[in-house]
C-alpha cells in the first residue's frame, strides 16, 4: 500500500491538481461542503428516528426527502477527500490518526446505511422500537466523532 501512495503523490495528474491554489481550494470547498450536507441530513434522520425532531412526520417522509443530499454529500467528500490525500499520501497513510478518521468514517457509513434500510419498516409500526433509536444514536454518535477525528488530523498528526 505504501508503494501505491508513493506512486500516488508522484502521479502527473495529482502533482497538476496540488500545485493549483484554485483547484486545491475548490476541492476543500467541495469536500467541507460534502460533509455538512451528508452529516446535517444524516444528523436529522437520526433525531427524527429517535423520536427528537420532526415528529409531526412520518420518519420515511423525512428519510425521503433527505437521503438524496446525503448521497451527494457523501459523494462530494469521497471525491474531493481523495484527490485531497493523494497529494500527501504517503504522510496520511502513516498517520495513525488518520487512519483512526477513516474507520470512524467507515463506520459511520455502515451505520447510515443500516438506518436507511430500516426506516421503511418505521413507517409500519405504531411506536418506534427501541433498537431502532439506538441504531441512530449510534449514528449520530459515530458522525460526531468522525468529524472530531478529521479535525484530530491535522491537529495531532501534522497532516492535512
Amino acid at each position: 500500500m505504501l508503494q501505491f501512495c508513493e506512486w500516488l503523490e508522484k502521479n502527473p495528474w495529482i502533482v497538476a491538481i496540488d500545485s493549483s491554489v484554485v483547484i486545491s481550494l475548490i476541492l476543500e470547498i467541495l469536500h467541507y461542503s460534502g460533509f455538512f450536507l451528508l452529516v446535517g441530513s444524516t444528523a436529522i434522520v437520526d433525531l427524527r428516528v429517535m423520536g427528537l425532531a420532526a415528529r409531526r412526520r412520518a420518519p420515511v417522509d423525512v428519510a425521503k426527502q433527505l437521503f438524496p443530499w446525503m448521497w451527494t454529500g457523501l459523494c462530494m467528500a469521497v471525491f474531493s477527500g481523495f484527490f485531497m490525500f493523494a497529494a500527501d499520501a504517503v504522510d496520511f497513510y502513516l498517520a495513525s490518526c488518520f487512519r483512526t478518521k477513516i474507520v470512524i468514517v467507515l463506520l459511520a457509513v455502515v451505520f447510515g446505511v443500516i438506518v436507511s434500510s430500516i426506516v421503511p419498516y418505521l413507517d409500519r409500526v405504531s411506536s418506534l422500537p427501541l433498537w431502532s433509536k439506538i441504531v441512530a444514536f449510534v449514528s449520530l454518535v459515530l458522525w460526531i466523532g468522525s468529524i472530531l477525528a478529521s479535525l484530530e488530523v491535522p491537529a495531532r498528526c501534522g497532516v492535512g
